[in-house]
């Protein structure tokens, strides 16, 4: 499920509405119909750590091994075993089965637990995590293929504990070397709206980290 930039070409998102569902779901279906092995290419590209900052993303999230964290779109796992090598228990979510498979293969290759590593099929509108289950939970360039964002993160927000926290991490809306069209795109402002929608309170914005994307770090 996680979206990273040739593959929103063909996407849809931002907007309310019929409109906004039809494109959605045709974005959702070209994912699912573009071969597995072409998207884990796309999402693993050594170049796309130039603009991603991995390294600098995780100094940001500050994982521990005492955190649970649900990587929400988790695609080939780009930042779930990132989250894992920081030493937290990792939850890799995704509606797609061909993903899952791919990290689970990688993860029983590497010798890595399965319950430090748990797979979790995910619908497009619910999160799937129980009361007060996560740490932390992190959406990369997947935000906007979430149906009923309101709702949806309303879950987020239940599956967090106390002190817990969602990052989302998406393109700035503008014109971007890599990314979706500008249309396609979600603000920061957007994204903050519907989180306060759903019962978020606090915000930590940081749109000088990465050069094509903002970091939102929203918590209750």
């Amino acid at each position: 499920m996680q979206c990273q930039h040739e593959k929103h070409q063909h996407e849809e998102g931002g907007d309310h509405g019929d409109a906004h569902q039809h494109h959605h779901g045709d974005a959702n279906d070209h994912m699912l119909q573009t071969p597995i092995e072409e998207l884990i290419q796309r999402f693993d590209n050594p170049e796309r750590d130039e603009w991603q900052k991995p390294n600098d993303v995780m100094a940001l999230l500050n994982v521990d091994s005492s955190q649970t964290w649900l990587d929400i779109g988790s695609g080939s796992g780009y930042f779930s075993f990132r989250l894992l090598n920081a030493g937290a228990s990792v939850i890799c979510g995704d509606v797609d089965d061909r993903f899952l498979g791919h990290i689970r293969q990688k993860r029983d290759s590497l010798g890595i637990p399965a319950n430090k590593m748990k797979l979790r099929k995910l619908p497009y509108n619910a999160p799937n995590l129980k009361e007060k289950e996560a740490d932390g939970v992190l959406i990369v360039d997947t935000y906007h293929h979430i149906e009923d964002r309101i709702k949806y993160f309303k879950l987020v927000k239940f599956g967090l504990k106390d002190d817990g926290k969602l990052v989302v991490i998406d393109f700035f809306k503008k014109e971007t070397p890599v990314g979706p069209p500008v249309e396609m795109k979600m603000s920061e402002e957007t994204v903050m709206d519907e989180l306060k929608a759903a019962g978020f309170t606090n915000f930590e914005i940081n749109d000088e980290l990465l050069p094509y994307q903002y970091v939102i770090v929203a918590r209750g």
